[in-house]
């Protein structure tokens, strides 16, 4: 179960996809797209700033195939450190 999820590193998604997999999570957690004036964009960039912080990473279901956007808090619930920590297995 511990491998269901891996990390992917954001800065190897190609910039639309990056794009695509935020705008989906701006969308599915109910953020008002009029609150930064610059709509959907500035959501966006919002959340690139935070995934440079380490404060959002992205994660791959192998089980789903799917991929998702987390909180650093979403994450942890899944039991997962963060790859760095993972290194010594």
């Amino acid at each position: 179960m511990s491998e269901r999820f891996i990390e992917v590193p954001y800065r190897m998604l190609p910039g639309e996809t990056l794009d695509a997999l935020l705008e989906t999570f701006v969308t599915r957690q109910g953020y008002d797209t009029t609150d930064t004036g610059e709509g959907m964009r500035g959501w966006v960039t919002e959340l690139k700033r935070q995934l440079e912080r380490g404060e959002l990473l992205i994660a791959h279901d192998l089980r789903t195939e799917t991929t998702e956007v987390m909180t650093l808090a979403q994450w942890r619930g899944f039991g997962r450190d963060l790859a760095d920590d993972e290194e010594e297995g």
